[in-house]
């Protein structure tokens, strides 16, 4: 009885299915078995094939029903690892920044440690002056000797500064979304700190610093603002070189900061480099 049924919903299923499906699930069933009629104990898929199949899960919607040799989540994992590699070739095939020579980390330890009192900004300048080396402030800093008391308690701690201003504190982060054919959307959220409500969600394709302005004016209409805005140092947000002074006589990192700050009244805070931590709420 159950035979007869499952025969009856397969025999409705066509006829309400079009007849281009139909065609389509025809080809790709063919398709499979030419794929086992290769000659070999398990079934050989070539590259072509995976193409075909990671095609097929984005522009037919019957495809799951027509996979007969392997699992949809094969499919799927082909996809991501595609993802991977395209991305992978396009950066070069390398991760992180590339390492500095030797004989500059030795040369950075030595002047930090015979010039406790500069900083990685008086240290760039003069190797960049004298040796005609440039390294940027954060890789000064991340080969400089710890100084004494560095690592001792300032005055107040992150955790302290966020539980005093929860009220007041707006957070934004952009995160990316890959797509079928590896191109990629990124999407820009703000986030209230205080309540974790999402203030507002915006998706492109290209974002560019005026796309991040208006999205912020967008989120902020007539005059509900916060006091702080964090944010991590994308370069989006149009990074100085060196901290500049804006209108109000205080300098800022960015020159998202110095537009918020200047039009909206709103104080823009980047974590520091490399340290994703201070973010962890929207991350």
């Amino acid at each position: 009885m159950t035979s007869w049924l499952l025969l009856a919903l397969r025999a409705l299923r066509g006829v309400v299915r079009s007849r281009l499906s139909l065609s389509a699930e025809n080809a790709i069933l063919r398709h499979q078995l030419a794929v086992l009629q290769r000659g070999r104990p398990r079934p050989l898929l070539r590259p072509a094939d995976r193409v075909l199949w990671i095609w097929l899960c984005r522009h037919w919607s019957w495809w799951r029903q027509a996979l007969v040799l392997i699992q949809p989540a094969t499919v799927l994992m082909w996809h991501r690892e595609g993802y991977c590699r395209y991305w992978r070739r396009r950066s070069g095939g390398f991760s992180g920044r590339p390492r500095i020579p030797r004989d500059h980390i030795s040369l950075i330890r030595r002047i930090s440690s015979d010039h406790p009192e500069w900083g990685e900004d008086r240290i760039a300048q003069e190797l960049k002056a004298k040796l005609g080396v440039d390294h940027a402030p954060s890789t000064i800093r991340r080969h400089m000797v710890a100084r004494r008391g560095d690592a001792g308690p300032s005055s107040m701690t992150w955790r302290t500064f966020l539980a005093g201003h929860l009220a007041e504190l707006w957070t934004m982060d952009l995160t990316t979304q890959p797509l079928w054919n590896y191109s990629v959307r990124y999407v820009l959220v703000l986030m209230e700190l205080g309540s974790r409500r999402v203030v507002h969600v915006a998706v492109t394709a290209s974002p560019t610093l005026p796309w991040v302005k208006q999205q912020v004016r967008e989120a902020t209409p007539f005059g509900s603002v916060p006091r702080f805005l964090i944010h991590d140092n994308d370069g989006i947000f149009g990074q100085f070189g060196t901290r500049r002074l804006g209108k109000l006589l205080r300098s800022y990192r960015c020159a998202l900061d110095l537009w918020l700050g200047d039009v909206l009244c709103i104080k823009g805070i980047a974590i520091p480099y490399g340290a994703p931590d201070p973010q962890a709420h929207i991350e």
